[in-house]
């Protein structure tokens, strides 16, 4: 059920004789687990350090910008002078041109000019404005590099190898004249360039999966050198690096981005802001990823032993409002990474979509033979440390959505229909914690008539401890659990924060619509669902009765903990503001019902009681049930 504690509900303890100093502490409890659990991302990347593995880690060179074409034109090729070494003629292209490949999932645009790439087309992914889903961020890709470019240790050299002409050749089917071809007719495209010394092949092997296999082998005077297969400048569904782009929700894409990796097994992960830049990490890497919430591009090293990384960082600037490009400036962290092989030739294969969980299982590292068996890319997919709640409820939501249909809207329908089943299991737990309540109501003139014999005592009044002990009886003879009454709502909150976590990591669930709400992984952007969460939330506070309060106190909480959960759900995802929403109206629904039945009774007249007396009245006493 959404609400989490009803605030208005009778609870023990509290100078004074009455229940407002537990539900101010019950306000404060509740502020304070929400902005720990959203502010804990945020803090967490100011924390945690920067993804050094047990060995020691060498930090390389600042990684020399892409040259433009016409810097290239100048920049003088890197040759050897090493006397009795044999110089190659030259092989390299006398123009730019593209090339296209195609399967059922994606669509790779090569260019020559380097042998990178520049788009990855997600058929099966939309991006804001409605067209399939480009994996290469433009606008930064452009300053930064583009996928498959090579980072070496000496910036003339990357420069050279990421701005010379290729020559390129097909495995199999011929492009066509446009240059385009189909998996699996072509199934691997060849590029070639090599100048006074230096020879470089790279290629690019394709099949019917997400999965690329990529080899890069540069040498000068026959020797390997060190060069790293880079993915340097952040994933495409980052729009907010699209100028006047408007942007879905308060936080960046890319500050959800991360650095991931595995090793031994074990994965581990660091915050964008903590990336370092440039460092190179000599370390057995399973797979190592660039990822956000819904996206990934993972390299799998072929021989995780000799594998070397290399993480990358920049900033770029982005105006604070999209639609004004002199407002003020805020930083946004581009991080990318490269991958190769120690000994200076590298084999390894290139994962580049949606972070699905079926999909990622299919996915394997290598092995100990050198085969793809080692473990699958599942956990690029992090529910953080509600991992335990948060994948069961996934299943549980999948689950229920496979059996209404395929049409995205049911997302919709299977959060609605698993929160209405939720609610009524938790029904009589709900009528266990009322009954602790009203326990309380009935025994509450005695624990006041306690609190008073000791008013005069001094907090630091060692006969304190007598009224505890007293009072503690009287709760023992009484049969009265001081927690009974929200205990039973314990179980609320971690399921409340496991849909926050689903929401933000199920790809599923990334554009669902459900009627107005076309993403239910965005906030509501009409405001239906936090009005509607105020509203029922505080319709449910006024209905519950609260002896123990004054009025003006109980009218204040009744505003403050709705406005605070609207305040709250109009920034995150509406499938959240759907499950609370949809909670809220059932607990409503519940409370007209509890108001009738002898419990609910009881506890208005035992309000009503009270308030009578408050106002100078004196009504006859109510005997209560035990």
């Amino acid at each position: 059920m959404a609400e989490i504690r009803n605030p208005n509900l009778q609870t023990p303890g509290g100078d004074g004789g009455g229940s407002g100093g537990d539900m101010r502490g019950m306000m404060v409890l509740m502020l304070v687990v929400l902005v720990v659990f959203f502010g804990f991302d945020y803090f967490r990347a100011k924390q945690q350090p920067p993804p050094a593995p047990p060995a020691a880690q060498s930090q390389t060179p600042n990684q020399p910008q892409p040259m433009t074409p016409a810097a290239a034109t100048a920049a003088q090729p890197v040759t050897s002078s090493a006397p009795g070494v044999a110089v190659s003629a030259g092989i390299s292209a006398s123009t730019e041109t593209l090339t296209t490949i195609e399967n059922e999932e994606y669509k790779i645009v090569f260019t020559n000019r380097g042998a990178q790439v520049k788009s990855w087309v997600l058929k099966k992914y939309l991006d804001t404005a409605g067209k399939p889903l480009d994996m290469v961020q433009p606008q930064v890709a452009q300053r930064f590099g583009y996928p498959l470019s090579l980072f070496t240790y000496e910036p003339a050299l990357t420069n050279q190898l990421n701005q010379a002409l290729y020559q390129v050749s097909a495995s199999g089917e011929q492009p066509s004249a446009t240059g385009r071809a189909y998996v699996p007719q072509t199934n691997a495209l060849s590029f070639h360039y090599a100048m006074g010394a230096l020879d470089v092949v790279k290629t690019v092997r394709f099949d019917s999966s997400y999965v690329v296999t990529v080899e890069a082998e540069v040498k000068r005077d026959g020797s390997p050198v060190r060069a790293l297969v880079e993915w340097p400048a952040g994933l495409g569904d980052m729009e907010e690096f699209v100028p006047g782009r408007a942007r879905s929700g308060s936080v960046l894409t890319s500050a959800n981005s991360q650095f991931t990796w595995s090793m031994n097994g074990k994965q581990d992960s660091v915050k964008a802001k903590a990336v370092s830049g440039n460092a190179t990490l000599d370390q057995p890497y399973e797979y190592a990823a660039v990822t956000d919430l819904y996206f990934a591009t993972a390299l799998l090293p072929d021989v995780p032993e000799r594998a070397t990384v290399v993480t990358l960082h920049n900033s770029v600037e982005l105006p604070k409002d999209p639609s004004n490009a002199d407002s003020q400036k805020i930083p946004a962290d581009v991080i990318g990474f490269g991958a190769g092989d120690t000994s200076g030739v590298t084999r390894l294969r290139l994962f580049v979509g949606p972070k699905e969980t079926d999909l990622l299982k299919t996915v394997h590292t290598a092995g100990p033979d050198g085969k793809p068996t080692g473990p699958t890319l599942e956990s690029l997919i992090q529910y953080g440390w509600l991992t335990i709640i948060a994948k069961p409820l996934y299943l549980t939501l999948r689950f229920i959505k496979n059996m209404l249909g395929s049409g995205s809207y049911n997302w919709g329908w299977a959060i609605i229909i698993f929160t209405a089943v939720f609610t009524v299991i938790m029904i009589p737990f709900r009528f266990m914690a009322l009954k602790s309540s009203l326990k309380m109501m009935r025994v509450q003139p005695k624990v006041e008539a306690i609190k008073n014999r000791y008013k005069n005592l001094k907090a630091t009044d060692p006969k304190r401890a007598e009224m505890n002990a007293e009072m503690m009886e009287l709760y023992k003879v009484e049969g009265v659990n001081m927690y009974g009454g929200c205990l039973p709502m314990l179980p609320q909150i971690p399921l409340f924060f496991a849909y926050f976590r689903v929401l933000q990591n199920a790809v599923e669930l990334r554009q669902a619509h459900w009627f107005w709400l076309s993403d239910l992984s965005s906030p509501d952007p009409l405001y239906i669902l936090p009005i509607l969460i105020i509203i029922s939330m505080f319709l449910v506070q006024m209905m519950t009765p609260s002896p123990g309060m004054d009025p003006n106190q109980r009218r204040m909480m009744a505003f403050m903990m709705p406005l605070m959960m609207g305040f709250f759900l109009l920034h995150y995802a509406s499938g959240l503001a759907l499950y609370w929403g949809t909670s809220n109206i059932i607990n409503l629904a519940l409370q007209v019902g509890i108001n009738q039945s002898h419990i609910g009774k009881e506890m208005h007249a035992i309000a009503a009681k009270r308030a009578y007396k408050r106002s100078g009245g004196n009504p006859k006493t109510i005997q209560g049930r035990r």
